[in-house]
């Protein structure tokens, strides 16, 4: 027998595998559910831009996994590099105008399938669920 905790954590994991499958619909705007998050990661910080250190940390990915997440989002115009005028070590990710575009465009789509996955009525719950998401590390709001 496991613990109620590690149950928790393998039906997180499962259910993980359920979001990403419902969010492959995404690709009807070219992106996929992690490029969606950067998306709207970088669409709502400060400036529309961030270090990619800080946009890896936001994710929840390594730095080498996030270049690479962000590598053909650079190739198709969703998002650039911008380098810092005093620190040349520094460059930074910035949402293009195109990017903001599709991510519009996508955010209905998103709206449709967040519809079909979670319960409608289940406010009180959805809160509590999602305070203790943060709690574990899923901070971003």
């Amino acid at each position: 027998m496991i613990s109620a905790e590690l149950l928790l954590l393998i039906n997180i994991n499962k259910l993980q595998s359920v979001i990403a499958r419902k969010f492959d619909s995404l690709s009807v705007h070219g992106l996929g559910f992690n490029d969606f998050a950067i998306l709207y990661i970088l669409n709502s910080s400060s400036e529309n831009k961030m270090r990619r250190i800080d946009l890896a940390e936001k994710v929840g990915l390594t730095a080498s996994g996030v270049t690479r997440l962000l590598n053909p989002m650079e190739k198709t115009g969703l998002v650039t590099r911008e380098t810092n005028e005093r620190d040349a070590r520094v460059s930074y990710v910035v949402i293009t105008s195109t990017g903001k575009k599709i991510l519009e465009e996508a955010l209905a789509t998103a709206e449709n399938i967040t519809k079909d996955i979670l319960p409608s009525g289940k406010v009180k719950s959805l809160k509590t669920v999602s305070d203790f998401l943060y709690e574990l590390g899923g901070n971003i709001r």
